[in-house]
């Protein structure tokens, strides 16, 4: 670790570019070697007095200035100061090795205050700030976006708006509507219902049409077994009734599922956690993981559900209310979302008041508001005994941040509960559904809103 140390005191001296990207992410207690820390102290300061680099020359006479320093310790200063020669290295490795030394470092610091703040040899700090110290050590990185300025960055803003954004599609034609075509990277989308609705259904359908797509698919349960899982999406892509998969001879069952690797060049990954035991650092740990054992990154993550998450903020059983840890977790999912840089689907139950509605409203998401004040897609699965017997399920957007709300706001999807699979509908299915605004903007021909009274959740 001091060679690492020892090198990003030399690249301050003598590499102005990474100087420029890293000192406000250094911080002295970083540095293990006393006299390292008062080199690096001495460079950070000439640089914010004077925006310049000192040279080995001026660091040297900046150092004997201090005060607080022996004779002993001068000299070495010195000569260390003396040993700072110009050593080129490649800028994106040095930049690299030094993010990660500077978070290694954040997170040993953490747990040792943290350490201290338990045993109760800290009087300045409640143990309550421990979440805080270990999630700002975790969260360390070199960020030198610095602002998009508006009247310079033109040709950037052109081209952005003319480029086609990489989106998960949906095989579902109105969930494409919605989405302006499909779900965007560093987004949370969320699906609202009550139990045995489709939460689930919805997530397995839209992973194995992800997995169709070519894509590499990473579905997180902590609600089903992932044997579980895997048998409702074996339904949805072997086209198989769920409650005759176990009647398949095993010839017949691995011809079906040797086809089906012909169609696609994805992966399904289904990794099972136990019900709130895990948060977005395992899932981190996993993705890692994931890229190491088995070279697989994620385009899309599907996380089976929200509710049932750990926030890692909070410790369970800690005296924190159910708003703020839901709330807590859909931040740090939408946080995964942004780092892994793909869409992360997840769900949530409804409220006790959303069950016996006859519509369902953001106020009946279950625990926490703050759950789509963070979500950049929420809609509602709504299930009637007229439609089950129809085959459909209704669709009520709730939160849009791709599209305009009001375009599309309800619409029926068909439902297939024994291959676990959803489709389209015909047209007419949607006619006696949209709402006014919708009518008048594509022009269908005007007929009476329907009553959905009698929903169940």
């Amino acid at each position: 670790m001091e060679r690492v140390e020892f090198l990003v005191l030399k690249s301050l001296l003598h590499n102005e570019d990474f100087l420029r990207k890293t000192i406000p992410f250094i911080k002295p207690e970083y540095f293990q070697d006393t006299n390292q820390k008062v080199v690096f102290e001495e460079i950070s300061d000439f640089v914010n007095q004077y925006n310049e680099t000192p040279t080995q020359e001026v660091l040297s006479i900046e150092i004997e200035k201090r005060g607080d320093v022996t004779e002993q310790s001068f000299k070495e200063l010195i000569q260390l100061v003396g040993c700072l020669e110009p050593e080129p290295q490649e800028l994106d490795w040095l930049l690299n090795t030094t993010e990660k030394w500077c978070k290694e470092r954040a997170i040993y610091l953490a747990l040792m205050e943290s350490i201290q703040i338990a045993d109760g040899q800290d009087d300045k700090k409640a143990p309550d700030s421990i979440p805080s110290i270990l999630s700002d050590a975790l969260s360390v990185s070199f960020d030198n976006h610095v602002g998009h300025d508006y009247l310079n960055d033109y040709e950037e803003r052109y081209e952005l708006y003319h480029k086609k954004e990489n989106r998960i599609e949906f095989d579902l034609d109105f969930f494409n509507k919605i989405t302006k075509g499909g779900l965007p990277n560093k987004t949370l989308n969320i699906a609202l219902a009550g139990t045995g609705v489709g939460k689930s259904l919805f997530m397995c359908h839209m992973a194995s049409a992800s997995l169709l797509q070519n894509k590499n698919v990473l579905y997180i349960t902590m609600e089903m077994a992932e044997e579980k899982i895997a048998e409702r999406i074996d339904a949805n892509l072997l086209n198989v009734n769920i409650q005759d998969i176990v009647e398949l001879p095993k010839q017949t069952f691995e011809t079906k599922v040797n086809n089906l690797a012909q169609k696609t060049q994805g992966t399904l990954i289904i990794k099972e956690y136990p019900t709130a035991s895990a948060h977005s650092g395992h899932f981190k740990s996993l993705l890692n993981e994931l890229a190491l054992k088995k070279s697989f990154r994620p385009d899309i993550i599907f996380i089976d559900y929200l509710n049932i998450c750990s926030s890692s903020r909070y410790r369970a059983g800690s005296n924190v209310n159910s708003y703020t840890v839901v709330k807590a977790i859909a931040e740090e999912l939408r946080g995964l979302a942004v780092e892994a840089n793909v869409p992360i689907v997840s769900a949530t139950q409804t409220t006790r008041s959303g069950y016996g509605s006859s519509d369902v409203e953001l106020t009946d998401t279950s625990e926490s508001f703050g759950l789509p004040a963070t979500a950049d897609l929420m809609f509602a699965l709504i299930s009637t005994e007229e439609l089950e017997s129809l085959g459909q399920i209704l669709v009520k957007q709730l939160k849009n941040r791709y599209n305009d709300l009001s375009i599309y706001k309800r619409f029926v999807v068909g439902i297939d509960r024994a291959k676990m699979r959803l489709f389209d509908c015909e047209q007419t299915a949607q006619d006696d559904i949209l709402d006014s605004k919708q009518e008048e903007e594509y022009n269908y021909e005007e007929k009476p809103k329907k009553s959905f009274e009698g929903f169940k959740f």
